[in-house]
């Protein structure tokens, strides 16, 4: 073997050992559904049934049995190697660090909340106040009725959370980021580490997690309930682990005690399922999830040893998409299928799959009367205050975009198919809470393509490594301009106030 050839031999040696300190995507085995005992037309059938699913509009999943990847759909133009926002997703990995907390002795379940916070407790403190613990923070019953504007009206929160009027603690069911909000701060307070940075070595370092971040609160906590970002298959990953036990190659990360715990039925919703320990069980046998806001799932079905995780964009509850899966577990068998053509089907739909475009003609007339002109718009769900239209390259638009936050950034559209634009613009966020997009990093990708006739416009616009995104209408009428938005697959489109200059 020659010097060059060893140089190079140790070059790809180097590179395919230090691999897993890269961001991961596609780290996970990839198999045929049939070896692991499910059909291919099962998986092909439950992913039409995602997309035309009337309430909701899928950006990633990824199906894993035995943990490995049967099946995973990105519709362009979202894609695997994006980070999504999650919502109440977050809660479950606040779940995780308690007990990881508690198993390194630094709390305890039945450890008072008011304890954390001396200096930020009000003057009287009431003998339910003093009650609060841990464990109730945990299952949602601390007593404090909701108050989504605490978040948006000023910075000291858990002053504002502890001055709330308190009923007895651990018996009614109050669904509240804040409590995660608080199990975040008192996990901060145990250890003199952000919640990120005490997961980051205990599970995220170990599965080969890399690539996230955590909002952060005014204060400098990690939001908790909210706020975390990573992409679907580290979200799988991390479903895995709980199906697991705790146990992740061979390594236990999470006591299995706390992971049988904390995923267990333990409060009553008033809803057909019940919740553990930031963790929700659910209404198919003997599986339980991570849930949040828009339809993103990290479902867990121990029975099936199967984890599925999802993120979209759904305008109802949820229920109609965690229907289709549980028809999808119906259908596995415990020992391998034989290898047939439709696996080739399904890779196919993998591989092409798409979110509708914009019906488009050769030509959009209507371009001619709003091109280089300054369009004001009212209140809208993007956060944009003006845009401009631009002639691009062939059947590509260009929008020049100025957010609410007075930010600037170019979107390009194409002509009946999605084209992609980098910004480090803020992207459109449905929670308003003051210091929002603390500790998230960009850059931002946003996807845009367009159609239209003589008299409209349609834009579509998606935010591929965030999730949010909306479908606007533009249509002109005796020389008038009018705009309609609709956001995040929402049925119905909104009128927005526009005036051009």
């Amino acid at each position: 073997m020659t010097i060059y050839r060893r140089l190079l031999f140790l070059f790809i040696w180097g590179l395919f050992s230090i691999m897993p300190l890269f961001p991961q995507w596609g780290n996970l085995p990839r198999v045929s559904p049939e070896s692991q005992g499910i059909s291919s037309s099962d998986i092909k059938r439950y992913f039409d049934a995602m997309l035309s699913c009337p309430t909701g509009e899928p950006h990633g999943i990824m199906i894993l049995r035995h943990g490995k990847v049967v099946g995973e759909l990105f519709p362009k133009p979202f894609d695997g190697a994006y980070s999504q926002m999650l919502y109440s997703v977050s809660k479950t990995f606040v779940g995780v660090a308690v007990g990881l907390a508690i198993e390194e002795n630094r709390l305890k379940l039945t450890d008072r909340v008011a304890v954390f916070f001396p200096e930020l407790l009000p003057d009287s403190i009431s003998d339910y106040l003093a009650d609060m613990t841990v464990r109730d923070l945990l299952t949602m019953t601390a007593g404090v009725q909701p108050d989504p504007l605490m978040r948006t009206t000023g910075a000291d929160w858990i002053r504002r959370y502890l001055a709330k009027p308190i009923a007895k603690p651990g018996e009614v069911f109050h669904y509240d980021s804040m409590c995660s909000y608080l199990l975040s701060a008192i996990v901060q307070r145990v250890t003199g580490q952000k919640l990120l940075e005490y997961l980051w070595p205990r599970i995220f370092e170990p599965m080969h997690i890399v690539e996230v971040d955590w909002e952060e609160s005014p204060e400098g906590i990690n939001t908790g309930g909210w706020g975390l970002r990573m992409h679907v298959e580290s979200m799988a990953k991390f479903g895995q682990l709980l199906l697991n036990k705790g146990n992740w190659e061979g390594k236990q990360l999470i006591s299995p005690d706390w992971v049988e715990e904390m995923t267990s039925s333990l409060q009553e919703t008033g809803m057909a399922d019940t919740y553990g320990f930031h963790t929700w069980r659910c209404d198919y046998p003997n599986a339980y999830r991570a849930d949040g806001a828009l339809g993103q799932y990290i479902i867990v079905a121990p029975d099936e040893d199967m984890v599925v995780a999802i993120t979209q964009a759904n305008t109802s509850n949820g229920v109609a998409e965690r229907q289709i899966v549980w028809k999808l577990l119906r259908e596995v068998k415990r020992e391998p299928l034989p290898e047939s053509d439709a696996y080739a089907t399904l890779l196919h739909t993998q591989r092409s799959c798409s979110l509708p475009l914009a019906q488009a003609k050769k030509r959009v007339r209507c371009l001619s009367f709003i091109q280089n002109k300054q369009i004001s718009l009212g209140a809208n769900g993007l956060d944009w205050k003006s845009l401009r239209f631009e002639p691009g390259l062939k059947d590509t638009l260009r929008i020049i975009i100025t957010t609410a936050s007075d930010e600037e950034f170019t979107l390009l559209a194409g002509l009946g198919g999605w084209l992609s634009t980098r910004t480090d613009a803020c992207p459109p966020y449905a929670i308003k809470a003051i210091g929002r997009f603390q500790g998230i990093h960009p850059p931002f990708y946003v996807a845009g393509c367009y159609g239209g006739d003589n008299n409209s416009l349609n834009l579509k616009v998606r935010y591929t490594n965030w999730g949010s995104g909306a479908d606007i209408f533009l249509r002109i009428e005796k020389n008038q301009l009018f705009l309609s938005f609709k956001e995040n697959g929402k049925r119905n489109a909104y009128d927005v106030v526009a005036k051009m200059e």
